[in-house]
């Protein structure tokens, strides 16, 4: 069975070199809209199955949130809905807001 892995800031920046990713922010609407990674897109309860039925299962999936922790949750989420290539970004929204 696939598994996620965990990315560095600086993991996330080659990443984004070597092909498209996709990035989900899994924060609350506020905290997306004060701030986030440039072409993530928010994911919640309301937007979620859209998000599954439309999203390409293969292309590298990143998923964000506050601080690293809950994105564990929802990356392993992810992996059990067939993404084959799967994130959880170390230090989430804080870490990247650090470093841009």
């Amino acid at each position: 069975m696939n598994s996620w892995r965990h990315l560095t800031i600086t993991a996330y920046k080659s990443l984004l070199e070597d092909g498209p990713v996709q990035v989900v922010d899994i924060r609350d609407t506020a905290s997306y809209q004060a701030g986030h990674i440039p072409d993530s897109q928010a994911i919640n309860d309301d937007t979620l199955g859209e998000f599954l039925s439309l999203a390409d299962k293969t292309t590298a999936l990143v998923v964000c949130c506050y601080h690293g922790n809950s994105s564990q949750n929802a990356a392993d989420f992810f992996v059990e809905q067939g993404f084959e290539d799967v994130y959880s970004l170390d230090g989430g929204y804080a870490a990247w807001a650090a470093e841009n």
